[in-house]
């Protein structure tokens, strides 16, 4: 590990490419039904008809001159147009994706309407190569999972994080 990844606490990727983000959770009622966890489907052209694997924590990719905790709070204000929750803030660690992306997330426990989400949005060339420009929202839906379900559709690599969350919660 390098001197900088001890001081911050995350390594670099390959290609230089780190996420920071933030899982939110949740203990529905009636007590003893386990946690929830809320995850964003990826929009675009790519993810429109993928339900496997397409699903998220809410998250983006920060530079040298942001610590991981501040890009995973800005991140999440950006991605789901809404303040990111106060809390105590669990840290899940790093996983390092398919692609080589690090991505570094901390659980936070709190409780948000889907409904009140306003999705940031990206442009990209589509259909690609059509030279015309369009619009779509980072994350096209949101929506409360159980574990076992968030394990069924979770980018393969951040199931790591569940597995993080249901050691620190007991569950």
């Amino acid at each position: 590990m390098t001197e900088k990844a001890k001081k911050t606490g995350t390594t670099r990727a390959p290609d230089g490419k780190r996420s920071a983000g933030l899982l939110l959770f949740r203990r529905p009622a009636p007590p003893g039904q386990g946690l929830e966890v809320l995850l964003g489907h990826m929009g675009g052209p790519f993810f429109a008809r993928r339900d496997a694997g397409a699903w998220t924590i809410p998250k983006g990719e920060y530079g040298d001159g942001e610590t991981a905790w501040d890009a995973a709070r800005r991140e999440f204000e950006e991605e789901l147009g809404l303040a990111p929750p106060d809390g105590e803030a669990l840290p899940l660690g790093e996983v390092r994706q398919a692609g080589g992306k690090v991505v570094t997330a901390w659980a936070v426990e709190a409780d948000l309407d889907p409904a009140a989400v306003v999705p940031g949005t990206f442009r990209m060339e589509w259909p690609r190569g059509s030279g015309q420009e369009r619009e779509f929202p980072e994350l096209d839906r949101v929506r409360w999972f159980g574990l076992d379900e968030a394990r069924a559709v979770i980018v393969s690599a951040q199931a790591g994080f569940l597995d993080r969350l249901t050691e620190h919660s007991g569950n």
